[in-house]
């Protein structure tokens, strides 16, 4: 039996409904830059260029997403608006669109989640819980406060308007340089990657599309090498990588799309980081880091290849912006 296929509305997702999101996300926000950076090429020894949703208002590719879902819903679901789940990135995403749509937002984060990021949900007009030890804690206390308002209850991963809106980020970038070989995409619950997948397979089906997981965290790498959803430990210290378990979504589409799936270590993606903030000028969370520490870990894969990389976010913490000078304590 075939699986399922990604929907909205009971449609199959396809390159028009990121198109379509495209619409809403440039109704608010202008293209990221795509830049290429000679001394990184040196360090990397591939021609890279740096897609920089660092530089979002919420300093993460996500409020694509997060845009995207609040348009699609209607006024009356607004309304009571949502409660979803996240150490960060996410959070800021729908609670930035929910100010904008004057939503009620709720997003319940783990007890030791980065304050910073808590008071970041808070200051967007979202209601920050803080509560459990785990991300999938926060996952079981969302449910129930949704249960109990009313609210949406909005899956980090397995909602379809979140992965058409990050999708637009690719289509940004093969619109821009259409003859890339591949595009390298960190990977926490998948959407990013999900999302290139399927734009890569409209507008460049010679573009190879690559994940990058925390070792750490390798939940989804397992996932999709073993072709059904699995819970793993989640040990990094990367917070935008932090998933303990695969998503049903983003794996139906990485299984189909994905060309090769990278794990690096912690120490890996902030040697990433301090080359980015040398050679490219950026800040970069562990997150937005990753594509790099897949290329310079892996030659055989890169190595004199034209490659975009996705820096997914600047959302450094204090632990973060304490390791760009040294490895971690």
């Amino acid at each position: 039996m075939g699986r399922s296929r990604p929907t909205i509305d009971g449609m199959e997702l396809t390159l028009a409904d990121i198109r379509a999101a495209h619409d809403v996300v440039r109704r608010h926000l202008p293209p990221t830059p795509l830049w290429n950076y000679p001394l990184l090429d040196r360090e990397l020894g591939a021609n890279v260029l740096v897609k920089h949703e660092n530089t979002q208002p919420v300093g993460a590719f996500k409020v694509r997403g997060g845009l995207t879902l609040l348009d699609a819903m209607p006024a009356g679901e607004r309304a009571r608006g949502t409660v979803t789940w996240s150490t960060g990135n996410h959070a800021q995403s729908i609670a930035y669109a929910s100010r904008l749509h004057d939503a009620p937002c709720t997003v319940v984060m783990p007890s030791h989640a980065s304050p910073s990021k808590a008071a970041a949900v808070e200051a967007w007009g979202g209601r920050a819980v803080l509560t459990g030890d785990t991300l999938e804690d926060a996952q079981r206390h969302a449910g129930k406060l949704a249960a109990e308002s009313g609210a949406r209850l909005v899956s980090p991963g397995d909602t379809p308007e979140l992965l058409a809106g990050v999708g637009t980020l690719y289509l940004e970038i093969l619109e821009q340089a259409p003859d890339l070989d591949a595009i390298v995409v960190p990977v926490g619950s998948g959407t990013g990657a999900a999302a290139a997948c399927l734009v890569a397979a409209a507008l460049a089906p010679g573009c190879a599309v690559i994940g990058v997981q925390a070792a750490a965290s390798p939940a989804a790498h397992d996932s999709w090498r073993a072709g059904e959803l699995l819970s793993r430990p989640n040990r990094t210290a990367v917070a935008g990588l932090a998933t303990g378990r695969g998503f049903d979504l983003p794996q139906r589409i990485m299984r189909a799309g994905l060309a090769d799936f990278v794990l690096v270590g912690d120490d890996e993606i902030d040697v990433a980081r301090r080359l980015l903030a040398t050679t490219a000028h950026t800040l970069a969370e562990g997150a937005g880091a990753a594509g790099v520490a897949a290329v310079l870990s892996r030659p055989d894969l890169f190595a004199g290849r034209s490659v975009a990389v996705v820096c997914t976010g600047g959302n450094a913490d204090a632990a973060e912006l304490g390791t760009l000078a040294g490895g971690r304590g």
